[in-house]
């Protein structure tokens, strides 16, 4: 059995200040609120500004990351860029400070072919062995597709998973019928889909909620691998209820930032060009949490 993601995994928000630098107190806060919480930490990726940062920032966001999880913490660093050579740095630096595992969404700004696509994969892969590698795989934010056929051949030559935010569940279970095994892992990338993926066999999804309402998730994720299926769905329905919620505020990855303030978590700011949530948005999104009773 190879290395496999398991539970509940939030993609980590990166708390920055007012103007616009790395904000290493409320990241300690943050890491240690969540890792008494949750199974794992997904870090520096769409949630957390990952491709905002300068690539001594995102080492540097690891390194205080590992430090203060707690052991058990599973931490899974996105070491995606535009160019294979950086991704490559990355990912040594993450194994190099004992983290569980990397992650690389596709080289983003042009648009790649199959071929293009494997060989970068492929000399990321040759550089990391016996490293535990996920593709990323988040058509809208790469802004293409990778194939199943890349996929494939990228798995015959030691790919351990896929991170899926396609938010397609006919593709999902494509993955899960053509490439998990023993030795392939088959992640979700988002909280809305867990209960139909859970029953097509996933065991560990990256909820961007969860950074605010990492209780909820962990419930969520308990009771289905419990087989209380009903009870998981009442909680399923919550949480897109409150995804529903998120969007007054311009983004899912905004509104982060801001219910993290209102729960009283952290007081941090994404990084320019992303805007904080106004007033009037924190207000619209408060009085959506209070109207659902999750504060």
């Amino acid at each position: 059995m190879s290395f496999k993601l398991k539970g509940v995994i939030p993609p980590m928000i990166t708390p920055f200040t007012e103007n616009g630098e790395l904000d290493e107190i409320s990241l300690v806060k943050l890491v240690e609120y969540l890792s008494e919480r949750v199974d794992g930490l997904f870090i520096c990726g769409s949630y957390g500004c990952g491709a905002l940062m300068s690539l001594e920032e995102r080492k540097r966001v690891a390194e205080i990351v590992k430090k203060h999880a707690k052991p058990e913490t599973q931490i899974v660093v996105h070491t995606g860029t535009t160019n294979a050579r950086d991704t490559i740095e990355l990912t040594l630096h993450a194994k190099d400070i004992g983290c569980d595992a990397a992650s690389a969404v596709g080289p983003y700004y042009y648009k790649y072919q199959d071929i293009d696509l494997f060989h970068y994969y492929e000399s990321v892969l040759k550089e990391t062995k016996d490293f535990p590698f996920y593709v990323y795989h988040n058509p809208g934010f790469q802004g293409y597709e990778t194939s199943l056929y890349v996929l494939k051949q990228l798995k015959e030559i030691g790919l351990s998973g896929i991170k899926d935010a396609t938010f397609d569940m006919l593709k999902y279970a494509t993955y899960q019928r053509e490439l998990a095994d023993d030795s392939f892992d088959v992640a979700l990338g988002t909280e809305a889909l867990w209960i139909s993926a859970h029953s097509l066999g996933c065991k560990a999804y990256i909820p961007g909620i969860g950074n605010v309402f990492p209780e909820l998730c962990e419930n969520m994720y308990q009771l289905s691998i419990q087989g209380k299926a009903e009870e998981a769905l009442k909680i399923q329905f919550k949480i897109n209820e409150l995804r529903d919620i998120m969007y007054l505020a311009r983004s899912t990855q905004l509104a982060i930032y801001a219910i993290a303030e209102i729960r009283g978590i952290i007081k941090a700011y994404p990084r320019a060009p992303f805007v904080k949530a106004s007033d009037v948005e924190m207000k619209n999104v408060r009085d959506g949490l209070e109207r659902i009773g999750v504060i």
